[in-house]
């Protein structure tokens, strides 16, 4: 499995809202230009996760984009599987019908186990969370920059 580009972009546009909740609504020009993506590929992300109950979109001279739900109650899983799909790891699991040597293969169980670990693992991570560390990591480099300069 790996995440696409478009998944890519919607983490870091919810990731921007998270960080940035307080405020109402966030132009797309603001957060493509703030995560580093197309404004035009960020505006059909922004449709999925719209679609998904994740985002709000407010269209319009004024619009922009707001969190439809608190962060804390938005799982990376969410955000990664509103986008890209349910997460397997194989077909075999997201098909069980299309494997013949189902019930006897010793591989199964480890895909299987290997897919609702990483699934906890994502879905246990809120986008508040994800938020403080991407604040922490940004006023920390900030911090560091004037020393840098004086020397």
């Amino acid at each position: 499995m790996r995440l696409t580009r478009a998944g890519e972009y919607a983490i870091r546009c919810v990731l921007y809202l998270a960080m940035h909740h307080d405020r109402e609504l966030i132009g797309r020009k603001e957060i493509a230009a703030a995560m580093d993506m197309p404004a035009q590929f960020l505006g059909k992300v922004a449709q999925q996760l719209a679609k998904a109950g994740i985002i709000s979109i407010r269209q319009g001279s004024q619009g922009g984009y707001e969190l439809a739900k608190r962060p804390q109650d938005i799982a990376l899983l969410a955000v990664i599987e509103a986008i890209d799909g349910e997460i397997f790891l194989n077909d075999c699991i997201h098909r069980p019908n299309s494997c013949d040597r189902q019930t006897i293969c010793s591989v199964h169980q480890i895909w299987d186990k290997a897919r609702r670990q990483l699934r906890n693992t994502l879905g246990g991570v809120t986008l508040a969370e994800l938020a403080a560390r991407e604040k922490r990591a940004c006023s920390g480099r900030s911090q560091e920059q004037p020393h840098a300069l004086q020397g």
